[in-house]
């Protein structure tokens, strides 16, 4: 299990809104997408240089895929980036004010401390 690729995942796809739509409409597209495209090259590196070993497990993929936050929260993902793009996709889907951030903090209540750890 890689936190890195998790939050560099949401991270990448957060910072664009085409990416954002693609993740919304048909995530099993893009999360594969991103993973055979994306997934090696270096963060904020335009100089063409990659990795090649950096990829999804099979839990990873599902979790984002269902767009399962609370899976994505107890694999090691920062909370604040599933957030960000999260309400990128889903706010828009609510009509109180804050009403998809309440229902995100709700989902995670069942954590207590020591939450998991997100150091990357």
């Amino acid at each position: 299990m890689s936190k890195y690729l998790l939050n560099k995942f949401l991270f990448t796809v957060d910072r664009d809104p085409e990416l954002v739509e693609r993740y919304r409409e048909d995530p099993r597209e893009l999360v594969t997408w991103w993973e055979s495209t994306m997934a090696n090259s270096l963060l904020n590196c335009h100089s063409g240089e990659a990795s090649t070993w950096l990829g999804f497990t099979p839990e990873e993929r599902e979790a984002l895929i269902a767009h399962d936050h609370v899976r994505l929260f107890a694999m090691g993902s920062h909370p604040f980036l599933t957030l960000t793009l999260f309400i990128a996709m889903f706010e828009r889907d609510n009509t109180g004010p804050l009403e998809y951030q309440k229902a995100y903090g709700a989902a995670l209540a069942g954590f207590s401390l020591p939450y998991p750890d997100i150091a990357t």
